[in-house]
């Protein structure tokens, strides 16, 4: 997704989030209930992570200031895409949002400095529901765009485990419930 923004010689306006316009674009509506925001420096990879249900989670991801590489991967078991990736860049320039559904593990790699990463979710963070997949995950074939000697990572994101020995989703699930 991409707000309308309007800039001039004075700077620029952006509507970050409108209700009404999320529910035209999913046809339902999402009740975001907490705003995060993390700074980080060029070469952090955060990710992959997600929580279960019921504490499982739908962002609206978008960078303030920066650039990131973002990743969200299907791990709805039985979904005829599990296991497979999206990857966009999110910068300030160009102001570009994704929407990461519940069902799907999420990551980003920060391609400036001083990046500032916002997100929206519709669900309190819950320790006991949180789980991660391994960034590295052969399987999963996701370009992280720096090279891996290079990325600076939590000790969290360096002992996630492979996808096919995670706990997953299940398609029969009701994410919106």
């Amino acid at each position: 997704m991409s707000p309308l923004f309007f800039g001039d010689e004075r700077g620029y306006f952006v509507e970050t989030f409108r209700q009404d316009k999320l529910h035209d674009f999913l046809g339902f509506s999402i009740h975001f209930v907490q705003d995060n925001e993390s700074k980080s420096s060029h070469g952090v990879l955060r990710g992959l992570h997600y929580q279960l249900a019921p504490a499982s989670q739908t962002k609206l991801v978008r960078v303030i200031k920066g650039k990131v590489l973002d990743v969200a991967v299907d791990i709805r078991a039985g979904s005829p895409t599990f296991g497979q990736h999206v990857s966009v860049e999110l910068s300030e320039q160009n102001k570009r949002q994704l929407l990461v559904p519940r069902g799907f593990a999420h990551g980003f790699v920060v391609l400036e400095d001083d990046t500032v990463f916002a997100y929206k979710v519709d669900n309190y963070y819950s320790p006991e529901n949180d789980r991660g997949i391994a960034f590295d995950d052969p399987a999963l074939g996701i370009n992280w765009l720096v090279d891996k000697a290079r990325l600076k990572l939590s000790v969290k994101d360096t002992t996630q485990m492979l996808l096919d020995k995670a706990e997953v989703f299940t398609i029969k699930q009701d994410y919106y419930a």
